[in-house]
């Protein structure tokens, strides 16, 4: 009789010694299959030139390319790459899924007993609102050693499809809760600290990656499901100079500052294209302008998408052509698995096109090491689960949810205190949210530990759902026992706002109000309630809340995202002041009447002419509920100016125009850019009573020339301070980089004239002039 099998081991070196068995176990595999490339042990493999680690990775991935057949060749454009026994290359799957935290939502990973769970932080909307950058690479960092853990046993893969860097252009998008807002540099921003998190492989590593992030959706993607409008067959109808301005820095910072190993086009048209077979926004730009060091892939099915749902080709053979020819060089589906060779041989595309995107992808996997034989002897072969929901990794998300929640009401109630406060009434239908709180692209957490359970390890609590899911119909809404409860506790805390059942991807919304008879379930607790009420509202996009702000029923209002695994804990934390909140808003609240707006209008710009009131704190002209930046602290924090110039002048070449022309602007490139910049020096105090955390915004107004933004983000930086302690915040104003703006042909050009420099309350005029 066999022995019985042992348990899965505990620690890292026990379980990389079950590594074969585990990639058996997840692709299949027989007697002739590789568990991993280039088996050391195996001297035919040795000898190939693709296995030679002394090479470049361009040099080796050359050399396997010429060992292809076509029909091999087309299996390496797909993300599910079956096995080549014959060079020992095992299968690969390249759809993973890292938004924040390791997820199962890519076939690529999956978790067993083994590895039951990985660190799940808060949606990126909420870290995002921390307005931390260090706590973005730190978040990253922490993700990509669990992907690696979960990578050395079988479960995970190496390639990574996040993150999400959408602007959030409107309020009503499902998928806004997995973006950083709608700021170009607040977003742009937090790719390169996330992605440089993911992917950096430490000093001397050189090229190598950690994991390969892929910066998505490319691009002015923004629009999921909205009144029968859907992304398949949406065209995005942008200007040059919105696009520019708005949709394309972010993208352009995570491949040029970031050296993003990946760029994923979307499903949608812009002007009248697919994304995917844009060959100016793909080998034009990403590859050409950018000069990215990587792989373009497509989104899932795109491919197919563009020619089956936008018809925008007469056959399968000529999407496959186009697109590939584009700049294209994975497709996630098998569209191109199916149709390249028929495409090569009718002479739409030639084999050296298939060839080129097949690099692309063998030197992603090069610097990943996949063709460096046994992870278990390279860099990062230690990992494994024992490196996987540490208690440090699970502090870190509780410390990015507590960071990113944004106090944005208080009438004195908070912080609360556990000392006056014998018994709580905790009411709402995200009262006791689990799932709820890590939103989508989600993962198994570590654990949970919910609002009603963070709250209830401080004070005595009464807990009434008082409505049984989010949608509050009348059917659900259960009033009479939550009003009791708010009636006889000291205190009541309300968590209301959103699931995926109300906003996720293939699904905008319609309205800004919250949902059902939510606003009636607050109303009615407030009015019930016996000592203070507080409002938190846990969503990934905003609410009209005007009811509830202008209140004096309601004490506190707090937004707090989805806020991962931890958020009950970090919730807790906030309300009674064992964390002083600095988060900020990084989207505007706008009213319900915003939504007359046809969420299709992608103009960034007013057009005073018909009413339009332009989109995001940069452009728009109309009232909001909650501010882009709002956020209220504990405590005060005073600014003042140490020094900033008021004069700049740019030195023009000889014989340049503006010299003897009066001219709004210059060209934001050339030699009068060199070394064109200055400082901003700022005081800033706490004044109260409170340490804390706070975020020093600079904005800059530029001059009304070429529809410019009435004001735009130049810099953030967060400072920690003790009560009375003051500190010195300095930012480094690059005029052609922060006091440009671009044209209405998409160049980018220095305004001429009178900027107003913004921090708080403090108004700063330089005149920039030649």
């Amino acid at each position: 009789m066999a022995a019985a099998a042992p348990p899965f081991p505990a620690s890292a070196a026990a379980a990389l010694l079950l590594l074969p068995l585990l990639l058996c176990l997840s692709g299949g595999c027989n007697a002739q299959t590789p568990v991993f490339a280039c088996d050391a042990s195996n001297a035919t493999l040795a000898a190939y030139g693709f296995c030679n680690r002394s090479a470049t990775a361009a040099a080796r991935a050359a050399d396997l390319v010429s060992r292809l057949t076509l029909a091999e060749k087309v299996g390496f454009l797909v993300d599910k790459q079956a096995a080549l026994p014959r060079l020992g290359i095992p299968a690969y799957e390249w759809w993973s899924e890292a938004l924040h935290g390791v997820s199962y939502v890519g076939p690529g990973t999956r978790f067993s007993p083994l590895v039951p769970g990985a660190t799940s932080f808060p949606q990126p909307i909420l870290t995002a609102a921390s307005f931390n950058a260090t706590l973005f690479r730190a978040i990253g960092e922490v993700v990509s050693n669990e992907a690696r853990a979960m990578h050395n046993v079988g479960l995970a893969g190496l390639t990574f499809w996040s993150p999400n860097i959408n602007i959030f252009r409107d309020p009503r998008w499902g998928r806004g809760q997995e973006t950083p807002g709608e700021d170009p540099l607040l977003t742009s921003k937090y790719a390169v600290g996330y992605v440089t998190g993911l992917q950096d492989a430490g000093s001397g590593a050189g090229d190598s990656l950690k994991v390969a992030a892929c910066c998505k959706h490319y691009t002015a993607y923004d629009v999921d499901n909205w009144k029968g409008v859907e992304r398949y067959t949406f065209n995005a109808v942008v200007s040059q100079q919105d696009l520019d301005d708005t949709f394309q820095p972010p993208f352009k910072s995570c491949v040029v500052d970031g050296n993003v190993a990946s760029v994923m086009c979307s499903y949608n048209q812009v002007n009248g294209t697919p994304t995917c077979a844009d060959k100016d926004l793909l080998s034009g730009v990403i590859r050409g302008d950018w000069k990215l060091n990587g792989y373009i892939s497509s989104d899932c099915d795109s491919v197919d998408v563009l020619y089956n749902n936008q018809h925008y080709t007469k056959t399968p053979e000529d999407a496959a052509a186009i697109s590939i020819k584009a700049g294209l060089d994975l497709n996630c589906g098998n569209f191109l698995a199916q149709h390249t060779v028929a495409a090569v041989q009718a002479g739409k595309l030639s084999e050296s096109d298939v060839d080129r995107a097949i690099t692309n992808n063998f030197i992603t996997l090069m610097r990943l090491g996949f063709f460096d034989g046994d992870p278990r002897e390279l860099p990062f072969g230690s990992l494994g689960p024992s490196d996987v929901c540490t208690s440090s990794n699970q502090e870190l998300a509780r410390e990015a949810a507590r960071q990113g929640i944004v106090l944005l009401k208080n009438n004195g109630a908070l912080p609360l205190s556990t000392k006056s406060i014998k018994s709580m009434a905790v009411i709402g239908p995200n009262a006791n949210a689990s799932f709820t709180m890590i939103g989508n692209y989600e993962g198994t957490p570590c654990k949970y530990t919910t609002p009603l359970q963070g709250l209830g390890a401080n004070v005595a609590t009464v807990y009434q759902p008082g409505c049984t899911n989010v949608g509050c119909s009348g059917n659900s809404l259960q009033l009479d026992a939550a009003t009791k409860a708010a009636a006889s506790a000291d205190v009541t805390v309300l968590i209301v706002g959103a699931d995926q059942s109300i906003e996720r991807e293939s699904l905008d919304r319609t309205s800004l109000l919250l949902p059902g008879q939510q606003p009636q379930l607050v109303s009615a607790v407030a009015n019930a309630s016996s000592g203070p009420c507080i409002l938190v509202i846990m969503s990934g996009g905003p609410f009209d809340i005007s009811f509830a702000k202008s209140s004096d029923k309601i004490a506190a209002i707090l937004w707090v995202g989805y806020p991962g695994e931890a958020g009950g804990a970090a919730i807790a934390d906030v309300l009674f002041g064992y964390h002083n909140p600095s988060g900020r808003l990084p989207v505007s609240w706008y009213p319900e009447s915003f939504t007359k707006i046809p969420m299709t209008d992608m103009r960034m710009r007013p057009d005073p002419s018909t009413g339009y009131p332009g989109r995001t704190y940069r452009f728009y002209t109309g009232d909001t509920v909650y501010a882009f930046g709002d956020g209220l602290s504990y405590t005060n924090y005073a600014h003042r100016l140490v020094s900033a110039p008021t004069q700049v002048a740019v030195q023009l070449a000889e014989g340049h125009a503006c010299l003897t022309e009066q001219c709004l602007s210059v060209e934001a490139e050339g030699g009068h850019c060199e070394n064109l910049a200055f400082d901003v020096h700022l005081r800033v105090r706490n004044a109260g009573k409170v340490g804390g955390a706070h975020t020093v915004f600079l904005f800059s107004s530029p001059p009304a020339v070429h529809n410019a933004p009435a004001k735009h983000l130049l810099g953030f930086e967060k400072v920690s301070l003790e009560p009375g302690q003051a500190g010195v915040v300095a930012f480094k104003v690059d005029v052609c980089r922060d006091l440009s703006v671009v044209d209405e042909l998409g160049n980018r050009k220095v305004a001429l004239g009178s900027h107003t420099l913004h921090v708080g309350d403090l108004k700063h005029t330089l005149n920039l002039r030649v």
